[in-house]
């Protein structure tokens, strides 16, 4: 083949590749748009467009102010049980709400949810709501650092997290209310609601069953969010207690809700 012979078809291959490259490219991005218009849109690429890395949903806004209320409001309470979840005691407690058909806010210790995944499943499982209560139940957080206050919340939250299997922790609880302003806004940006209390049984002191029934019906008036505690220690006046309380609360008149997240 004389020279410009081979150079015409060298041209003419060329052509066609191109061609060729782009019908293909065009092909691919109508597949994409139709797999986006189908609601399965090609994964989304990496900071290095390495494909397989799935887009990130950012996280739902929420207040940084301590949330109190009740999402049904009226006479409604919300149930909050800390510092598990424990083998002995948070099993007892689910067969309690579940008898009694209330939902309730588990407040977690991190390692502690670690350690017993089928129970934060069960919880899960069983209607419930997940809330982080830090790694190490540190009451004087408050006064520590905010490298110390970040990690002591988000380890939580991702401990609690994978041991749910995915399920999403929604409120965030300081131990012994020690919250922060740094605190809340490190909860709120990952879309956990800072979670208060209006009651607080004293159960954790074992001051007696009794006693924990009476402090319910004393301070009620103080607002919706009950405090009981399903961990750190001997719970059985916590358990009898709250198999008492919850049908006390049915004949007076009262329903069961959760802490608002989305509203102030």
């Amino acid at each position: 083949m004389g020279q410009g012979k081979y150079t015409a078809h060298i041209a003419v291959v060329a052509s066609a590749v191109g061609l060729s490259l782009a019908v293909w490219g065009a092909a691919a991005l109508l597949d994409g748009e139709a797999a986006a218009n189908m609601g399965d849109a090609p994964t989304s690429q990496g900071p290095a467009g390495k494909p397989g890395e799935p887009a990130k949903v950012p996280p739902r806004k929420v207040p940084e102010s301590i949330a109190h209320a009740a999402e049904a409001g009226g006479t409604a309470v919300n149930i909050t049980i800390d510092d598990g979840p424990d083998p002995r005691w948070t099993p007892e407690m689910l067969d309690i709400l579940k008898e009694n058909g209330v939902k309730a806010v588990f407040c977690m210790i991190g390692p502690q949810a670690q350690q017993h995944p089928a129970l934060v499943k069960r919880v899960v499982a069983e209607g419930h709501r997940l809330c982080d209560h830090t790694m190490t139940h540190d009451t004087t957080m408050d006064k520590k650092s905010v490298a110390y206050q970040k990690r002591q919340i988000l380890d939580a939250k991702r401990l609690i997290e994978n041991a749910a299997g995915g399920a999403k922790v929604e409120y965030y609880r300081a131990p012994g209310g020690a919250f922060t302003p740094d605190s809340r806004k490190i909860a709120a940006a990952v879309g956990m609601r800072p979670l208060g209390w209006n009651v607080d049984t004293k159960d954790f002191e074992q001051p007696g069953t009794a006693a924990i029934v009476q402090t319910v019906k004393n301070e009620l008036s103080n607002g919706p969010t009950i405090l009981f505690h399903d961990g750190g220690g001997d719970r059985s006046q916590s358990v009898a207690a709250l198999r008492q309380v919850l049908p006390w609360l049915k004949q007076n008149g009262h329903t069961f809700s959760f802490p608002v997240i989305t509203t102030p």
